[in-house]
């Protein structure tokens, strides 16, 4: 078989988005590489995957089905032989397949990537940013050795390791009333427009956050960057809750936003890092655990034994 892991996890991408675009999106490569990878298959399956339709995605053949159940089997397959190779040795890979939870990127990876590859020696680094679902996905096809997210949502990975907790906090336009108090309750702020950073699974449990009020507020803005929440609170457009707090300033906003504390007693996730090998981690994932460990002990505002 001439085709490659990598373009048959092109062609799995596909069939999970419904779309030749999407995928590409997702995957952060050019369509003319995913395109390559399907016709190379279709041709040594010597059948169609896709029926493609103008302007509205691809739909899976009944040939592709059974492709797609093969490639599966096989992605799966490749995941269990990378757990094993991981746990054979302890030395260190030339490049770290690493994960993260999209607002992580540039709030807290790059600072902890740096240390980690001064101290570990890594070569380089393949860093993939995604939400809840696509950590998942990545992790159980082997795409990324592990990841650094939440424990919200449906378990990922084999094992997990937690860090700390990260509670929510109100993050307010400095011109908002209440902007100069120590601490806010969320009936003091559920009647101002809020902003709701929307990705999958965070949605959930940030809106789950106001039944200790019960009460919602109205949603003035959805949006699943999260430069964009803060950027949209920046300019007066209401508030947010949120739990990741930008040690560095990456956007021009920081004096524009206050964040304060919330009085109510609310859930707080735990930041996790989830990986492929249970208890049985090589050197180099230990070693990243600990710098992250460190970094967060250091930061304001978190919880779960750490210092404040």
């Amino acid at each position: 078989m001439n085709l490659t892991l990598r373009q048959i996890r092109y062609v799995c991408e596909v069939a999970r988005q419904g779309s030749i675009q999407r995928a590409s999106q997702a995957l952060r490569i050019s369509q003319s590489s995913i395109l390559a990878a399907i016709a190379l298959a279709e041709s040594q399956l010597d059948a169609k995957i896709f029926d493609r339709r103008q302007s509205r995605g691809v739909l899976v053949t009944s040939e592709g089905e059974r492709f797609l159940n093969a490639a599966r089997a096989l992605m799966t397959a490749e995941a269990e032989f990378s757990r094993s190779i991981g746990q054979l040795g302890q030395g260190r890979p030339d490049t770290a397949r690493i994960g993260c939870f999209v607002p992580f990127g540039p709030a807290y990876m790059v600072d902890v990537l740096k240390a980690y590859q001064e101290r570990c020696g890594i070569n380089s680094i393949d860093l993939t940013e995604g939400g809840q679902p696509q950590l998942r996905e990545w992790l159980a096809a082997g795409e990324i050795e592990f990841a650094v997210t939440y424990d919200i949502g449906r378990g990922i990975g084999d094992g997990h390791t937690p860090i700390c907790e990260l509670p929510a906090h109100a993050a307010l336009p400095a011109s908002h009333p209440l902007a100069n108090r120590k601490s806010v309750a969320l009936a003091d702020l559920v009647d101002t427009p809020f902003i709701l950073l929307d990705l999958p699974e965070t949605s959930v449990y940030l809106m789950t956050l106001f039944d200790v009020i019960a009460k919602r507020p109205h949603i003035a803005l959805r949006s699943t960057s999260y430069e964009t929440v803060r950027a949209a609170i920046a300019n007066g457009m209401g508030f947010s809750l949120l739990n990741t707090i930008p040690r560095n300033d990456f956007s021009r906003d920081r004096a524009q936003i206050v964040r304060i504390p919330l009085t109510d007693q609310l859930p707080a996730p735990k930041v996790i890092v989830a990986d492929l090998y249970g208890h049985r981690k090589p050197a180099h994932v230990t070693m990243f655990i600990e710098i992250l460990k460190d970094y967060f002990s250091h930061l304001p505002g978190v919880g779960g034994g750490k210092a404040d």
